[in-house]
């Protein structure tokens, strides 16, 4: 979901760089904060998004489900006087701190932050080793508890799905082999027996284990969930007028918000078989263009934004629609949380 999902980001001299807020000016210009407006971000990270609104003159709700974010923007929130306020929560929740229908803008960066890739405890990253975690929140299943004890179909549809890794079960099945003699501990554990299953070539791009490693922390997170209950979330917030704007990384992040937007952009339902049974109101309709990408210059810059892709919609005074997860036709990995069962 990054430029390199399981490595890190670093300077032109070679050292960390922390996050860079990814399309600011395009998020900004999409989400039109101003003095009087309540914008919600769903993602605080750095504060680099709200920074921006803070300047703008509008007032922020912001989230965010890594404790680690929210104590170290605790500076931020005594230094605006009240109008920041800084909420440790996942952003499929954010309905709970928002006012219903109050709120004028609702910003997403969804993915992993160049923080947390470049701290080794957090183990993100197989660049550095560091325990097998990845738990954005710190809280519930780790990365280890996967690859130690999940079944190797699981595993294979882990490592297909969610990374599209196309040498999914040879790596599974050789996790079984070597879990059985000894347990993954560490990021460069993992690594290197992807490495030795699967070798480098010379034409590859990226290392043999940044797919799986990119699956292993979607699945850990619930980020495609989160994603998707985040967008029914702000639909029901949001007032009329009021914008939602994500910034996603991957091709399986985008094809949901795409989606989201396609259906809420109001259509007639039914097969196209049989008579349409009604005409659904809309309940957004697109701001500017259907999806925006990075500059030459961004990505040069900020090799992050190379990914990135920013779809924005302006909310109607139609009535919310159902949260129905059936629309984005991913299956519910989030059940196979039975480890070695």
């Amino acid at each position: 979901m990054v430029a390199n999902p399981g490595g890190g980001s670093t300077d032109a001299g070679g050292g960390p760089v922390r996050h860079i807020p990814v399309l600011l000016d395009e998020v900004i210009e999409a989400l039109a904060p101003a003095p009087g407006k309540l914008i919600l971000d769903g993602t605080f990270g750095a504060g680099g998004y709200s920074s921006a609104i803070l300047a703008a003159g509008a007032e922020v709700i912001a989230l965010d489900r890594d404790p680690t974010a929210i104590a170290a923007g605790q500076a931020m929130v005594a230094a605006h006087g009240g109008r920041l306020r800084l909420v440790h929560s996942q952003f499929s929740h954010l309905a709970d701190h928002a006012p219903q229908g109050g709120l004028d803008g609702v910003v997403l960066d969804i993915g992993v932050s160049s923080m947390q890739i470049d701290e080794a405890e957090r183990g993100f990253s197989f660049q550095k080793s560091g325990p097998l975690d990845m738990r954005m929140s710190a809280e519930g299943v780790s990365a280890a508890d996967v690859v130690n004890r999940a079944k190797v179909a699981d595993l294979i549809r882990i490592f297909h799905f969610l990374g599209e890794e196309s040498q999914a079960p040879r790596i599974a099945h050789a996790i079984e082999k070597r879990r059985a003699e000894k347990p993954f501990e560490t990021t460069r554990d993992l690594a290197g027996l992807i490495e030795l299953v699967t070798p480098r070539k010379m034409k590859d791009k990226i290392h043999p284990a940044t797919r799986v490693f990119q699956a292993l922390r979607i699945f850990v997170n619930d980020e495609l969930g989160e994603l998707a209950q985040a967008l029914f979330a702000a639909e029901t917030v949001l007032k009329p007028g009021g914008r939602l704007v994500v910034v996603t990384f991957h091709s399986l992040e985008d094809r949901i918000v795409k989606k989201f937007f396609s259906d809420r952009a109001g259509k007639a339902s039914g097969s196209r078989h049989l008579p349409i049974a009604h005409e659904r109101a809309a309940t957004f309709a697109a701001i500017g263009k259907p999806m925006v990408s990075a500059s030459e210059a961004e990505a040069e810059i900020n090799p992050r934004a190379r990914s990135a892709k920013l779809r924005a919609g302006l909310r109607t005074d139609a009535a919310a629609e159902a949260a129905d997860m059936s629309l984005f036709g991913f299956p519910n990995l989030a059940s196979l949380g039975k480890l070695g069962g």
